[in-house]
This record gives C-alpha cells, structure tokens and sequence, in this order.
C-alpha cells in the first residue's frame, strides 16, 4: 500500500506559514493584554483567560512527566489541590504577599511530589498510572475530612489576588523553566529515559533520579497553578480536583503532543475557551466538543505538534529522540 507523502515543514512555504501563524499569535496576545489592561475585556472574559493561563502551567508541567520523561501520571489533580488549599490557607490565617504564598505552595507540592515520588517512581506503565491515581484520590479524601480545610463545604474567603497578569507572567516563567530543563543535560537524560529505560540506565542514567526530579518539578508548578486557582476562584472544595480534572490537564497534553511544550500552550488554550464558544450550542456543545477532539485525534493521532516545537518549525536546532541536538 502506497504511503502518503510526509509534510515537509522545513520547506519555505511551510516556513512561511509558520512564521505567518506566530506573528498573528503575538498580535493576539498583545491585543488581549492591551485589552485587558484598558477594560476593552470584560470581566468575564479576562476570567475565562485567567484559566486559559492555570491551564497552560498545569499542561506543560504534566508534559514534563508524561511527554519528556514518558511516564503515566494521573495524579496533577492531586497536587493542584494541595497548592491550592496551602495557598488559601496561608493567605487566610497568615496574610503573606502573595507572590511568597504561590512559591510555598510550589515547595510543598514539590515536597509531596518527592515522598510520593520515591517509592511510586519505581514502577512502570498502568502500575504508575495506578499508583498516582491512588494518590490524588487520597489527597481528596483528606481534604474532604479535615476541619482546617473546612471539609466537603470547601473553604472560602480567599482574597482574590489572582489577575490575568499575574497568571500571566507565572505561565510565561514556567514555559521558560521547563523548556530550559528539557534542552540541559538533565533534560536529554528524561528524553533518553523515555526512548528506552533500559538502555538509559546501561549508559549510567539513574532513571529513578531523574523520575523523581521531574515528578517534583511537574507537582511543584502544578501546586503553584492551584494557587492562582484558589486565588482566582475565592473558594475551593475538594471536588474542583477530582480524577476528572487530571483527566482534562492530560487530554491537553495528548493533544498537543506528548514532548511538546508548544502544542501544550495550543491545546490548553484552545480546549478553555472552545467550550466557552460553543455555550451558545446548550446541550449539544459538549457533543460537539468531543467530536472535535475525537476527530483531530483520528487526523493527528501524535497531537498537533507530534515532539516538535515552534523553534524547531522555525528551523531552529530540533531535540532529536534521542535527547541530543539535531540541526
């Protein structure tokens, strides 16, 4: 059977377009911050942004431990509700700036992200996938018996110090971070973990050392995400990080591309506001909304941007699979 001709994104007219698709994303951003800043937007609409944001911190941290290291985790839910809830906290009972209580939450995400971490790590494939999803369900469990975090009732009066720029500026600093991980020494190391396991740990990799870093690193951001959640919101029960949730945060990497961060930036943006434009649709949105994400995955089944970044349709120097540079 004769296979179709592969896409040659490296050709001028390809290039083209891709630089022509960046430089309207640009003008986009710059138009909806300008907006924002002015009033032009709403506050609805800056609120539906804001998440958009959350959602991008929670995708890319999560593609750092399914995409990059090729791990299965089904427990980001979990450590978004532990930042959240130790964010509110310390925010109610202590009144600590802002900026200090997101980077608490982070440290103790990343803490349980270790603990966890340590013994889960050591398993492979569905056992993982298992062992994580048993921690996020504790994690609610807790959460839904604790008298501090105000049990099933959720906990409230949260000051609202979450803005579309602050947000803004946290996703930003954690697509750097993360990116600038992946193109370190470490980052070829999960790179090589994910292409082979085995192979990596006969070139002297310590696999489980370099899973629990990028698990607490991933929990860490997600936790900071909860945060600006909680702040966001103004109240949070356990229900907003049930295993649904992590469910969401990971069709947005799949769908972007497992070992892209630009196709997590995409897909977490696309899949906030493409309910919120369907809502005119009422009961059928949601109809619509998984036909289209059924359909794009029967089309692009590697995601929309498969391990390529925008650099590298750029012509930019490409990750290549086996963790070094490619030109």
């Amino acid at each position: 059977m004769k296979r179709g001709k592969a896409v040659d994104w490296s050709s001028p007219r390809w290039r083209r377009v891709v630089w022509l698709a960046g430089g309207l994303a640009v003008a986009a951003l710059l138009a909806v911050n300008i907006g924002v800043f002015t009033g032009a937007i709403d506050f609805y609409f800056s609120g539906i942004l804001v998440i958009a944001w959350i959602n991008v911190i929670l995708a890319v941290s999560l593609n750092l431990i399914n995409g990059f290291t090729g791990q299965f985790s089904l427990g980001h839910a979990g450590f978004m509700a532990v930042g959240a809830y130790a964010s509110g906290l310390l925010t109610i009972y202590l009144d600590w700036p802002f900026p200090i209580v997101l980077i608490i939450a982070g440290l103790i995400s990343a803490l349980i992200g270790l603990l966890i971490g340590l013994p889960t790590l050591r398993l492979r494939g569905d056992y993982l996938a298992i062992a994580t999803l048993g921690f996020g369900e504790i994690v609610r469990v807790v959460l839904l018996n604790l008298r501090i975090t105000g049990g099933p009732r959720g906990l409230g009066g949260i000051a609202p110090k979450t803005t579309f720029f602050s947000a803004e500026v946290v996703a930003i600093i954690t697509v750097l971070v993360i990116s600038n991980i992946i193109r370190s020494s470490h980052g070829r190391a999960l790179v090589a973990i994910r292409e082979d396991e085995i192979a990596a740990e006969a070139m002297g990799i310590d696999t489980t050392k370099y899973k629990v870093l990028a698990f607490s690193v991933g929990a860490a951001f997600a936790g900071i995400a909860g945060g600006l959640f909680a702040h966001h919101q103004m109240f949070i029960d356990p229900r907003s990080f049930t295993f649904q949730r992590s469910i969401e945060i990971l069709v947005m990497v799949v769908l972007g591309g497992l070992g892209s961060i630009t196709g997590s930036i995409v897909a977490a943006v696309v899949l906030t506001i493409l309910p919120e434009a369907l809502r005119g649709m009422a009961q059928y949105r949601m109809i619509v909304y998984s036909l289209l994400l059924i359909g794009l995955m029967l089309v692009r089944p590697q995601g929309l941007f498969g391990t390529k970044e925008l650099r590298d349709l750029l012509g930019g120097r490409a990750l290549s699979n086996d963790g070094g540079e490619a030109k």
